[in-house]
């Protein structure tokens, strides 16, 4: 059975991009390398017409913007809040659930750091992002002030991997499964099934922070919030897979969302093969390293059994794929 696998920019202003100009187009067959049309994936439009018609060369990369900061705040000295205003169409565009950014901490655009979106209001244009400080590039944010700009590039969309199944839950009982820093992107997954009349169950593990800092988000939206202990040394715990077990087997859930780590989503989609539950579809964090947000750099290419490689800045496409045959290596605490 074909994979099913798309691009997130296909079919937007973004396509095509610099990967057709070297035959490394994700889903057009003719622009990569082969002689015949067999797209992976219809958009709608025809990406090989489209690079022809722009007389065979990418379409304009994102741009780069300079936006005014309204508000910044420190919680438990390592999480940064910043809101910043952004043109009404960037607004619009960062709305999407699985939108980040690109947010400039150097004059050297290698120091770019994605940063997922928390909240994208259309009504105010203001952007909020929540930034877990950890390293050279995300100590740099510390230093933007209030009234102050922040640089960013932008939009860019594919922050979660399962978008398709996100968007096809209407009126069902589904739940979400946080952990850490994953509270902040999976508010606008939250919003999105908000939206679609789901019926939304959230077990939420704030660890390692001591407070909730998205609650005041969370009141907009109808849900029924569990606060427990997922992960513990690597392993699901014995209360999250008794919930988990219970919202599959008593409550009806077909869909979930993992808002976390990689371990996280790869323990869950293990136990749901453990209970049978194969048939629930997913949606999850993508935590690949990225630097150009392009496929180019190489910084999000993973590779998988049989030799292939999969650019994950672009490629959109269920979470069970992308870690089935995935070479992984993890550190055991």
């Amino acid at each position: 059975m074909r994979e099913y696998i798309d691009c997130i920019d296909a079919g937007t202003e973004y396509c095509p991009c610099h990967l057709a100009e070297t035959n490394e187009c994700i889903l057009c067959s003719q622009l990569h390398g082969s002689k015949f049309c067999d797209c992976l994936n219809w958009n709608g439009v025809c990406i090989y017409h489209e690079f022809i018609n722009n007389n065979s060369k990418a379409k304009e990369g994102r741009d780069t913007y300079s936006c005014k900061v309204v508000k910044k705040e420190l919680f438990e000295e390592n999480l940064l809040l910043i809101k910043f205003i952004v043109p009404h169409k960037l607004a619009v565009d960062l709305s999407k659930a699985g939108s980040y950014v690109f947010v400039r901490t150097n004059e050297n655009i290698y120091f770019d750091v994605p940063i997922s979106i928390l909240e994208a209001d259309i009504e105010t244009d203001i952007v909020t992002i929540m930034i877990e400080i950890r390293g050279i590039k995300t100590k740099k944010l510390l230093e933007i002030e209030e009234d102050g700009e922040i640089t960013i590039r932008a939009p860019y969309w594919n922050g979660v991997f399962g978008l398709k199944n996100i968007n096809n839950q209407f009126n069902s009982n589904v739940l979400v499964i946080a952990k850490g820093i994953g509270m902040a992107p999976m508010i606008p997954i939250i919003r999105k099934l908000f939206l679609n009349n789901n019926q939304i169950s959230l077990i939420l593990d704030k660890t390692p922070y001591k407070e909730n800092h998205v609650k005041e988000y969370l009141k907009e939206y109808d849900h029924n919030l569990i606060e427990e202990a997922v992960l513990i040394k690597g392993e699901l715990t014995d209360e999250a897979k008794a919930l988990i077990k219970k919202s599959v087997k008593n409550e009806g859930v077909k869909y979930i969302h993992i808002a976390g780590a990689d371990i996280l989503t790869v323990k869950i989609i293990e136990y749901l093969d453990e209970i049978e539950a194969k048939d629930v579809s997913l949606s999850c964090c993508n935590n690949t390293k990225m630097c150009c947000g392009e496929g180019i750099c190489g910084s999000c290419t993973v590779r998988f059994a049989g030799r292939r490689v999969k650019r994950l800045c672009k490629l959109q496409t269920d979470p069970r794929n992308v870690f089935e045959g995935r070479r992984l290596i993890w550190l055991r605490l």
